[in-house]
């Protein structure tokens, strides 16, 4: 193997970066298909464009990655045209590293170690890479977070060569400090200086830490400009030859895929140049100016692609807006101005030419949502360009011709709204109006906003079960103030069947509830229609009257027992022979900015596929026949946001989780405040499923799995909070100011995601160290999504216990709001949305279950363990109620 020596030198190493899972697509998807002789062809096509290290990373959720990096290192072993080249070994998981170290020929490089979990991780794993007689990439990284600013990375960088030198005992020619590539160019003022930080933070850590080496992520400079590989060579280029004579050793980055500098346009390079150092204000729009003449693949211009530039101004537009291409929507919305000659005949004309196109290829199935939302962007940056214009003219047609105003809200108690908004874009697709009120809005804001607007519906979202009582109440003020207005229903938790018996019996006028965003434009277009209307709402009235019908005959037949029967058929299990595990501590535990990376595997991509209204399951949905190439490319946008939220910090994750002695009361879990069990902490009510059983089925309740008081074993129960939406309100903001529904939908879907995988992160550590039941546990990413594991976490307001107002006894008990940053509102919504809360049960034959409905008398039951009144009750379980 040939030896590279890290040693004081005007050559630059460069680090072949395409054998990473998580930075090449061929190459996943070939270590994937266990293809790993043709895996091998991409090594060595690295090391033939020029890689004198290659970097090789095997983090994905669907591998074994210690033994896919094993496998791979040991095949390039016995390719000498591959293993002649030093092997840099890249994972976030420790145990890959030194998997891969084990079996490494050669002196390997590790990527990476660093201060974020604390000193003594930081000088154990650098005492074990100095062991296997490796080279360590150093992240500028610490409990604080990563560093931006110049003087951080020194900070750090310093700090971090100190206690390699001094304390652990580390070759300082051994150590590669990655002080942070940032994208620039972003189009955020904090931005543009990322380029210079990082330059002159190199020369400071080459002049004062002797003999260490720098290096980084070259290709992350350019992120702004995925997609145009010209214009990102370009930046690559640049920045290595200003980096390169600061002190920058090596980096990771395309090997066949750099621009030789003296050779890089001259207006292209004057312009990157402004970028890279942050030379003028307004150095990123200038660069913009002229990105897309460069488009094209491997710096060949492409000038096929630029054809559509020759047509009439009115078919650029629509082209624009049905590519979702937002480069030349001012120059082209400007030019049809002048054509115009009023600003308003633009957008009634071709703007509104080229949303019908979209609106009729999304209705006929040849678009899909997000290429629609996509499409809204691009409108909505036109009419923000318009609108000075239209003020400014005080036309009398003032007024956009369009099919409709349509409000909509999520209602009071309520805090999510991405389903709305998706709504709301596929509607302004298709030339309606929309008022948003956004969350949390009261009926009386909904009802004089309506009247004060003129709108021609009132669309009406939620989540949480309580917002289907909150609808109902709308409704009931509707009927009261003589509105005539349509309303639609939509939300997670609303159906039909709950629309037609719960919602519109309080309501005159037509209430119709919409399934998806691709049936609300065919529902309002019929609303407003002066042929269809009258026959869609008798059609509506009668089959939702057939509804109801069907409902009240099936809650006759339905053969539910009284609670006392419930009872008797409860869960059985063997207290006698089982004994409750004890967790390794009792009270709360919080985690404070959660290094988001270790959620990214966790992930459940499915429902996030679903939220974007394309049906399939991860990761066959990438290759499905109908939806696979929007799929692929809404991955790669979901990718590489994800990418900027870890490096950038657009999110944080905050957690807090607690135990309690606990034993089983009836239906109830009384926690102690101690193991004594002398003083109950809190009574934790459950309910219990109410219909007749099948003889080996029985009526289950959540309490079954806790160990009775009377059985004389000590049990405990857990609780937890979660949330990964820190900080979401800022970058919101950033997107919404640029009318970007995209990526501000985007970024909400993935904060769910993460939120959702953070939950089932804390499970997981929870069964392997904080309670310790499953310490020997190793389940892939799929079988965690199927629930495999032993023990549950259901959340307050879900099948299980869907009764919401538990939430602030186990919130009180976790000081929720202080311990993660999380609060409640009135209706039991959490802030930030992209929060989970939930219980911990440890036994192995505990399982999800729902509810369903439940009798007059367990309801009179609960409210009476609960010390409530019995309207509030039944207010609060209004969906559970027969």
């Amino acid at each position: 193997m040939k030896v590279q020596k890290l040693k004081k030198s005007p050559i630059f190493i460069n680090v072949g970066e395409r054998t990473n899972v998580t930075g090449s697509a061929r190459f996943k998807k070939l270590i994937l298909n266990g293809d790993f002789s043709e895996a091998l062809d991409v090594a060595r096509q690295q090391v033939e464009a020029g890689a004198q290290i290659i970097d090789i990373n095997m983090d994905e959720a669907m591998l074994d990655s210690e033994q896919a990096m094993v496998t791979f290192l040991n095949l390039i072993a016995s390719e000498p045209d591959i293993s002649r080249v030093p092997i840099m070994i890249d994972s976030s998981k420790w145990s890959v590293i030194e998997a891969g170290l084990k079996c490494v020929q050669g002196k390997a490089v590790v990527n990476s170690i660093s201060m974020k979990e604390g000193k003594e991780n930081f000088i154990a794993q650098a005492r074990l890479i100095k062991n296997y007689g490796a080279a360590a990439v150093v992240m500028a990284f610490d409990e604080q977070g990563q560093a931006d600013t110049c003087a951080r990375k020194v900070e750090i960088c310093t700090k971090s060569y100190e206690i390699l030198v001094n304390e652990a005992g580390f070759p300082p020619e051994d150590i590669i400090f990655d002080p942070n590539i940032f994208a620039v160019a972003t189009g955020i003022e904090e931005h543009n200086n990322y380029g210079v930080d990082f330059i002159e933070a190199t020369r400071k850590i080459k002049e004062t830490l002797p003999h260490a080496h720098v290096s980084g992520g070259v290709s992350n400079v350019s992120f702004s400009f995925r997609g145009n590989n010209p214009v990102r060579e370009a930046m690559h280029s640049v920045f290595l030859y200003h980096a390169i004579q600061a002190g920058m050793d090596m980096g990771i980055v395309n090997a066949g895929l750099i621009t030789v500098y003296s050779e890089i346009p001259a207006d292209l390079r004057e312009r990157v140049e402004d970028v890279i150092l942050n030379r003028r204000p307004d150095a990123t729009d200038r660069l913009l100016d002229i990105a897309a003449q460069f488009k094209g693949e491997k710096g060949v211009q492409l000038t096929e692609d630029l054809s559509w530039r020759e047509k009439p101004v009115e078919k650029r537009l629509s082209h624009s807006l049905v590519k979702g291409i937002t480069a030349y929507i001012e120059e082209d919305t400007e030019e049809a101005r002048q054509k115009s000659g009023k600003a308003i005949e633009v957008i009634e004309g071709p703007l509104m030419d080229g949303m019908n196109v979209v609106g009729d290829l999304f209705g006929s199935g040849q678009m899909f949502l997000p290429q629609v939302v996509k499409s809204a962007r691009v409108m909505k940056q036109a009419v923000a360009y318009l609108l000075p214009f239209i003020e400014a003219e005080k036309a009398t047609s003032g007024e956009i011709s369009t099919k409709g105003k349509i409000l909509m809200a999520t209602v009071k108690g309520d805090v999510h709204d991405i389903g709305k908004n998706i709504v709301g874009v596929v509607l302004q697709c298709n030339n309606y109006e929309i008022v948003d009120l956004g969350v949390m809005v009261s009926y009386d804001k909904i009802l004089q906003t309506a009247r004060d607007e003129k709108v021609d519906i009132i669309g009406l979202s939620g989540l949480i079960t309580p917002s289907l009582e909150e609808m109902a109440q709308v409704a009931e003020e509707m009927q009261r103030q003589d509105f005539t207005i349509p309303v639609m229903i939509g939300g997670a938790t609303t159906s039909k069947i709950h629309t037609a018996v719960k919602i519109a019996p309080h309501y005159d006028h037509p209430i119709v509830h919409v399934l998806d965003a691709s049936r609300a434009v065919g529902v309002a277009s019929n609303l407003l229609s002066k042929t269809h209307k009258q026959d869609f709402v008798a059609k509506i009235s009668g089959e939702y009257q057939g509804l109801r019908a069907a409902h009240a005959r099936g809650q006759k037949k339905k053969d539910r027992i009284t609670i006392g029967e419930c009872r008797d058929n409860k869960f059985p299990l063997d207290w006698d022979n089982y004994t409750p595990p004890k967790p390794s501590f009792l009270g709360v535990k919080s985690f404070d900015d959660f290094d988001l990376g270790k959620l990214v595997n966790h992930i459940d991509w499915t429902p996030f596929f679903r939220t974007w209204e394309l049906t399939g399951h991860y990761p066959k949905i990438l290759t499905d026949n109908v939806v696979g190439e929007i799929a692929r490319n809404l991955f790669a946008d979901a990718e590489a946001m994800l990418k900027s939220i870890q490096d950038e910090k657009w999110l944080t994750a905050r957690a807090v989780i607690g135990f309690w002695p606990a034993n089983a009361v009836g239906d109830d879990v009384m926690l102690y405040t101690d193991d004594s069990r002398k003083e109950i902490l809190e009574r934790v009510p459950f309910l219990r499923q109410q219909i007749r059983k099948r003889e080996g089925s029985y009526n289950m309740c959540l309490a079954d799995y806790m160990a009775p008081e009377s059985s004389g074993k000590a049990d405990y129960l857990g609780g937890f909070v979660v949330t990964a939406g820190l900080g979401i309100e800022e970058k919101l903001k950033e997107f919404q100011a640029k009318f970007d529904d995209f990526n501000d939908i985007l970024l909400k879907s993935l904060a769910d995601r993460l939120a959702e995988a953070f939950a089932e992160q804390m499970h997981e550590q929870v069964r392997k160290e904080y309670w310790g039941y499953a310490k020997d546990e190793t389940l892939s990413n799929q079988e965690l999504i199927r629930e495999r594991y032993d023990g549950i976490r259901p959340a307050p307001g879900y099948p299980a216990c869907p009764d919401h107002t538990t939430k602030p006894a186990l919130f009180e008990l976790l000081d929720g709001t202080n311990n993660a940053g999380v609060t409640l509102t009135d209706s039991m919504a959490m802030l930030p949305a992209s929060s989970v809360s939930g219980y911990y049960f440890s036994h192995p034959k505990a399982q999800y279950f729902g509810i369903g409905k439940i009798g007059e008398d367990q309801l009179e039951d609960y409210a009476k363990r609960r010390g409530i009144d019995l309207k509030d009750a039944r207010r609060w379980l209004a969906s559970n109620i027969i």
